[in-house]
C-alpha cells in the first residue's frame, strides 16, 4: 500500500464495493449483505516475510472472508502458503509468474483457493511483449533504415522477469534482431545512469523494460534527460498510469509499456471504469492492479450468489464457472485457476505517452488507437 500498485488495488476495490453496495450488496442465500473492505499493507516490495505476516493478520485478526491483492511473485508464494493453511480464497491481481498457478495444478487440494484474475501468466506476458516489440521494430526499420535492430533488456531483479529474459534470448534473434545486452537493476533503484550509459555504448536501437517497482519512473525520467537514442517498449508498471507524468516532471514523453487496458472499448466496462477513475483521482491513470481489484469484487459477487454461501469450498467451485465481462476483456479461468489468454479473453494493450497521456498504439483496430512514435532525439541520432 506504500507503492502505487497497491494504492491502485485499493482504489479499484473501493469503486467496486461502492457500486455493489449501492445496488443492495451481495445476495447470500436469501440475505443481502454489504461488502466491507479491510486495507492491509503487505510491504511485499521490500519484505516477503512481511507479506506472509500481513495475510496471517488479515485472516486471524481482521477475520476477512476473502483476499484480493498480491504483486511480487516471491511474496505471493508466501501468501499462498498462509491461505492454504486457513483455506481462504485469494484472488491475485498483480503477480504474473506461472509458478503461482502451477502450484494449483500440482497440489490442488492445498492451493485451490488461489485464482489469478490479473495479469495473465508471464508466459503470455512474454508473447505480448514480443508482439509489441515487432510493432516497434517495424517502425525502427522503416524510419531509421536499420535492417537488424539491436535490442537490450533492462529488467528488475525478480523471478517474473527471468522467464521473459530466457525467452527473449531465443525470440529476439528469431525475429531478425540482435540481443545486445541484459541489465538487472533493483526494483527500487534510485539511479539508472550507469545502465543507460552502457545501453548507449551498446548502440541499442530498442530497449525492452521489465519493471513493476518504482525504478520504472527513475528509468523513464533519466532516459529522456540523457537522450538515450533507443526506442522503449516492454513492461513498466509505473508508466501504465498513476502519477507517472507528474513523477517524471513531464519527462515521460514517448515512454511505452504493455498494459492491461487503455481508453479503448475492450469491453462495455472499459471506458466507463477508465473515465470514472480519472474523475475520482484527477491527474492519475488506472494501473492494471486497479482494474484487477475492481473486477475481482464483481467476480466474487457472482460466485457467491451462484453458490448461495460464502463457504470457501463452495465458492471455489462457483469461481470455476466464471465467465465475466471485465474491464480488460472476458475473464474465464482454466483448470489451474489461471485467467485465460487470447482472442475473446484477455490480450492486453500497448500504450505510449503522447501529449501528456498514455495512448494505445497496439493492437490496431479499436477506436482511439494511435501510431507508435519514435522520440525525436532517437530519430536525429540515427539519421545523422
Amino acid at each position: 500500500m506504500a507503492f502505487l500498485p497497491g494504492e491502485h488495488m485499493w482504489h479499484g476495490a473501493v469503486f467496486a464495493a461502492e457500486e455493489i453496495n449501492k445496488a443492495g450488496g451481495v445476495t447470500v442465500g436469501n440475505q443481502k449483505r454489504p461488502i466491507q473492505l479491510v486495507r492491509v499493507d503487505s510491504n511485499e516490495i521490500l519484505s516477503v516475510p512481511d507479506a506472509a505476516s500481513a495475510v496471517e493478520r488479515a485472516i486471524t485478526r481482521e477475520r476477512v472472508d476473502f483476499l484480493i491483492g498480491g504483486l511480487r511473485t516471491e511474496a505471493v508464494q508466501a501468501m499462498q502458503d498462509v491461505i492454504a493453511e486457513h483455506r481462504t480464497i485469494f484472488l491475485g491481481v498483480g503477480a504474473s509468474h506461472p509458478i503461482l498457478t502451477q502450484r494449483v495444478a500440482t497440489e490442488y487440494d492445498r492451493f485451490k483457493y488461489f485464482f489469478r484474475v490479473s495479469p495473465f501468466s508471464a508466459v503470455h506476458l512474454g508473447t505480448v511483449v514480443f508482439r509489441q516489440l515487432g510493432e516497434v521494430a517495424g517502425i525502427v526499420r522503416s524510419e531509421l533504415a536499420v535492417a537488424r535492430p539491436r535490442v537490450v533488456i533492462v529488467g528488475e531483479r525478480a523471478v517474473w522477469v527471468d522467464h521473459i529474459v530466457a525467452a527473449a534470448e531465443r525470440q529476439i534473434p528469431a525475429m531478425g534482431m540482435e540481443l545486445a545486452g541484459v541489465w538487472r537493476p533493483s526494483a527500487t533503484a534510485a539511479d539508472m545512469t550507469s545502465e543507460l550509459s552502457a545501453i548507449r555504448d551498446a548502440r541499442a536501437h530498442i530497449i525492452i523494460t521489465l519493471f513493476t517497482g518504482p525504478v520504472g519512473t527513475v528509468f523513464a525520467k533519466q532516459w529522456e534527460e540523457l537522450q538515450v537514442p533507443a526506442a522503449v517498449t516492454g513492461i513498466n508498471v509505473d508508466a501504465q498510469g498513476g502519477r507517472f507524468w507528474q513523477a517524471t516532471g513531464g519527462k515521460g514523453a514517448y515512454s511505452a509499456t504493455m498494459s492491461t487496458l487503455g481508453r479503448i472499448p475492450l469491453s462495455s466496462r472499459t471506458i466507463p471504469f477508465f473515465d470514472s477513475f480519472l474523475r475520482r483521482h484527477p491527474g492519475q491513470v488506472p494501473l492494471y492492479t486497479a482494474s484487477g481489484a475492481y473486477d475481482s469484487l464483481f467476480i466474487l459477487q457472482e460466485a457467491i450468489e451462484r453458490a448461495g454461501t460464502i463457504s470457501a469450498d463452495a465458492v471455489v467451485e462457483s469461481l470455476k464457472l466464471t465467465d465475466f465481462s471485465a474491464t480488460a476483456g472476458q475473464v474465464v479461468f482454466d483448470r489451474n485457476h489461471d485467467v485465460r489468454f487470447g482472442a475473446g479473453y484477455l490480450m492486453g494493450v500497448g500504450v505510449q505517452w503522447q501529449d501528456g497521456r498514455p495512448q494505445v498504439f497496439w493492437p490496431a483496430g479499436y477506436g482511439g488507437t494511435v501510431r507508435y512514435t519514435l522520440p525525436p532525439w532517437v530519430v536525429s541520432h540515427w539519421r545523422r
